[in-house]
């Protein structure tokens, strides 16, 4: 079992920046990825960023140049950096673990609200 638990979602003006975390606690293996994914308002959740556990990254198109997403592996922890924010990135922020072995499985935090309005 894994529990995913963010923070430091918040109301943050556009341009801003803001800096989200995420904490896992229970069997976790060094292989396992983790990212962020969101949800805006009446829209399906999307990628946002992926880190593996060699550190290798993936950023969706529309957060390049602007979010930054990083790992502790000895914490098993993930952070997503994010710079030069604008209101569609407004959303609902979920911490993600991906197995990295068999059955790979996914499991999900809770989610952090990120607010982007002046």
């Amino acid at each position: 079992q894994v529990q995913l638990v963010e923070s430091g979602g918040g109301l943050v003006q556009p341009v801003g920046s803001l800096r989200l975390s995420c904490a896992a606690s229970g069997t976790i293996f060094r292989l396992d990825a983790m990212g962020w994914y969101r949800q805006a308002p009446g829209k399906q959740r999307e990628l946002v960023a992926t880190i593996s556990s060699g550190g290798s990254t993936n950023y969706a198109d529309s957060v390049k140049g602007r979010f930054t997403i990083s790992r502790d592996n000895a914490k098993i922890s993930v952070d997503l950096q994010m710079n030069s924010l604008k209101p569609e990135d407004t959303a609902i922020y979920f911490c993600n673990l991906r197995r990295g072995a068999w059955p790979n499985r996914d499991y999900w935090g809770q989610g952090t609200q990120v607010t982007v309005s002046s």
